[in-house]
């Protein structure tokens, strides 16, 4: 997996109006991971783990804060092995009532429940030879996680109302946003569950603990939404810039895109300003300046 390319993080007016060209794109645009983009040390790391597991059948455990990428890398890791022409099937685990939820995993037969008119195939089996994404996984009620703890153990599955086991071959990439280690000692997360799943642990950093990056992905963003839009330049004002690198970010990359989004949607004149992003510019200091005595002046 070729690395983003290197920035001479020096230029930093060039970095901020966007005229570093192509700065946030890998030197293989062909390549699953260009959407991922950071060059500060953090992510540089995450980024040598990714490439040396991506080809193999190791489960994988992402741990971050929403907006932190989680979905971005399942992607991409399944994009970089050898199941890459097969399907990639996702499901949040948080989303879906759970009384749902086994069905939806597992599947059912036709008549295992009222309303199961007909047989069911669960994303289990339509991740077959490829990737099932366990997105939130947190959130799995402690019955279900026994019956994926029993596919980690061997690789198999009973549908809802089934007789009989079902093989299937799919490798597992699960993500979730809750700390599974204290969610474990506490008794909402199987001990066993957790240890399978924590064979590879990726853990996605949060915006604010890398903002070298926060302009490299604004321009990312300007750059791929201006594509999408078919827009003509635009570029962040030095101010847009400061309130980018100020902002705390409890929304992470996904905030960052979306603020983005809308601010090229209103911009004027080809030129985001703080006022586009939403975010108001760093009040200056009000600190109470000392007059000088006449030996110090």
């Amino acid at each position: 997996m070729p690395l983003t390319v290197p920035i001479d993080n020096s230029d930093s007016d060039a970095i901020a109006s966007g005229e570093i060209k192509d700065s946030t794109m890998t030197a293989d645009n062909s390549d699953p991971f260009a959407p991922i983009v950071g060059q500060c040390d953090d992510m540089q790391k995450m980024f040598r783990l990714i490439d040396r597991v991506a080809d193999t059948d190791s489960t994988i455990l992402l741990n971050g804060e929403t907006g932190t990428g989680k979905g971005l890398i399942a992607k991409a890791l399944h994009q970089s092995s050898y199941r890459r022409n097969q399907p990639f099937v996702q499901i949040n685990c948080g989303a879906i009532p759970e009384n749902l939820l086994e069905s939806e995993l597992f599947g059912h037969e036709k008549g295992s429940f009222t309303g199961a008119v007909g047989r069911k195939i669960g994303k289990f089996e339509q991740a077959e030879k490829g990737t099932l994404f366990l997105d939130e996984i947190g959130d799995m009620p402690l019955d279900l996680q026994a019956k994926l703890l029993r596919f980690l153990q061997e690789g198999t599955i009973e549908r809802v109302g089934g007789t009989g086991m079902l093989k299937i071959d799919a490798r597992i990439i699960a993500a979730t946003n809750v700390d599974l280690e204290k969610a474990r000692q506490q008794g909402r997360f199987r001990e066993d569950l957790f240890y399978r799943l924590n064979v590879v642990p990726i853990v996605t950093p949060l915006l604010k603990d890398h903002k070298e990056d926060i302009l490299i992905l604004a321009n990312h963003f300007i750059k791929e939404e201006s594509r999408v839009l078919k827009q003509g330049r635009i570029k962040l004002s030095p101010a847009a810039a400061d309130v980018l690198t100020a902002h705390p970010w409890p929304g992470n990359v996904r905030e960052l895109q979306n603020r983005i989004r809308r601010a090229m949607a209103i911009a004027v004149n080809g030129v985001i300003t703080p006022t586009n992003l939403g975010l108001a510019e760093p009040e200056p200091s009000t600190k109470e300046l000392k007059p000088l005595t006449l030996k110090e002046a």
